[in-house]
């Protein structure tokens, strides 16, 4: 086996030579990042144009649809042999950035300090570049591949992908057929207690949007009535933020925090290797939550409210008032029962609840070729690293896949330091340039050796 990983290595270093132009990550990733492709509105079109120009330079044929006007979506296959194919799925939208708050344009790529700075160096353009080189490498390497790769570039992610992933596999459903394995955002590697650990996502908690709206009576703000139209969406608010759903501990869960507690010590590591009865206790929870907000939103479902829409006059009371929610649910039980929940909870309101956004729970199995395969390149590339599968918070384009009946794994090999996640979807997002171009490579090593016989 190592001699053919050698071999693979010297054939591509040798199909390089007679290429002129070099792949240069950081600055493919620098100038994707000068692409406003800012969601909303998005103008995906724009990252297809981006794509395509250098598909043709690499002489790669690529098709490419947009889902409504300048909501573009590209894609491309190389073709191998009759196992099932593997997609590189990535999003080209990025969420806004308030360009005041951050040290460098937000849009505009600038290295500092060892760090690639600009909005989607992390979500998710630098994870699509890398995706990227992988995939002209073995287009340039001509070698057989035992198995399609079919590289896919959707809209619209950040906005819960129905002008993107969704809308192709409605219109374009053949992108997917022979499928077996996709390889998209969701997980990555972070050093813990001087201990490289990289976690695989398996699957996500399941995004709920809802919308409040409550209709009363208006009037003048200097006569208040017993309700109005805002005491109830108030109302309803507090009656979610004062009744936190219970917590439980579901097995992708449970498994991810005892992989944690390994390196643990003390306190920390009992209450992670046995989170099930530790996540019993409001103080443990209250504390959990101060200390990782991402780790306590693992043990429960949550809701976060965000938007409000009121009066447009400070003396006016409205004859409507509405809310907007963002909920994500565990993984174990149907959209439905938790949306059911929510209207039990805010009856005595008296709003309606309107659902905007809701996925299907699934989770891909930790047993399949290709999460046996990423583990096993991961450990050999980063020896005594360690290798756990998690459950995401956020939520990806990977639920449409999975629904497909698609093992979806969530993994950009980078080693991030944990408080550079404070950039995405925050201020300040940036890469470390020496993690990511390591990352690229090894995604490469990963993706090569699966599809190269």
């Amino acid at each position: 086996m190592i001699k053919k990983y050698f071999l693979l290595n010297v054939l591509f270093t040798l199909s390089f030579i007679s290429h002129a132009a070099p792949l240069d990550p950081v600055q493919l990733l620098s100038d994707f990042v000068g692409v406003d492709t800012v969601n909303p509105p998005g103008n995906e079109s724009r990252a297809v144009d981006f794509y395509a120009n250098i598909f043709e330079q690499e002489g790669i044929e690529y098709s490419s649809a947009e889902s409504a006007p300048g909501r573009g979506n590209i894609w491309a296959r190389i073709k191998g042999g009759d196992l099932p194919a593997l997609i590189l799925l990535q999003h080209t939208d990025v969420v806004p950035a308030t360009k005041e708050y951050w040290d460098t344009d937000p849009l505009v790529a600038e290295i500092k300090d060892g760090y690639l700075y600009g909005r989607g160096v992390i979500d998710m353009k630098g994870a699509g570049i890398s995706q990227l080189v992988s995939f002209i490498k073995l287009h340039r390497s001509g070698l057989n591949l035992n198995r399609d790769v079919v590289f896919v570039a959707t809209a619209d992610e950040e906005a819960g992908g129905i002008y993107g992933a969704g809308w192709l596999i409605e219109n374009h459903p053949a992108i997917f057929e022979g499928a077996g394995f996709v390889i998209n955002e969701g997980g990555s590697g972070q050093i813990i207690d001087g201990e490289k650990v990289f976690a695989i996502e398996i699957t996500q908690k399941v995004p709920v949007w809802l919308r409040f709206t409550a209709v009363d009576t208006p009037g003048h703000g200097s006569s208040p009535r017993t309700t109005s139209s805002v005491s109830r969406i108030v109302h309803a608010l507090n009656l979610v933020r004062e009744n936190p759903f219970p917590p439980r501990i579901i097995p992708s869960v449970d498994a991810y925090f005892k992989s944690l507690s390994l390196k643990m010590d003390g306190k920390q590591a009992k209450a992670f290797a046995n989170m099930k009865k530790y996540i019993t206790s409001k103080r443990f929870q209250a504390e959990l939550q101060e200390s990782s907000p991402s780790y306590h939103a693992l043990t429960r479902d949550t809701c976060s409210l965000t938007m409000l829409e009121g009066s447009q006059k400070i003396n006016v009371v409205p004859p409507v008032a509405a809310a907007e929610i963002d909920c994500r649910m565990l993984p174990d039980r149907t959209a439905e029962e938790f949306i059911q929940d929510i209207r039990d909870l805010v009856e005595p309101a008296g709003v309606s609840v309107e659902v905007i956004l809701a996925f299907s729970p699934a989770v891909s199995s930790v047993d399949s070729e290709f999460f046996k395969h990423i583990a096993k390149v991961t450990e050999k590339l980063h020896p005594g690293s360690r290798i756990v599968p998690a459950v995401s918070t956020g939520f990806t384009d990977s639920h449409f896949t999975r629904d497909l009946g698609i093992d979806s794994y969530g993994f950009n090999p980078v080693l991030f330091d944990p408080k550079d996640w404070r950039g995405v979807h925050g201020n300040n997002e940036r890469v470390n340039i020496a993690s990511y171009l390591q990352g690229t490579e090894d995604l490469h090593q990963i993706v090569s050796q699966f599809v190269i016989d």
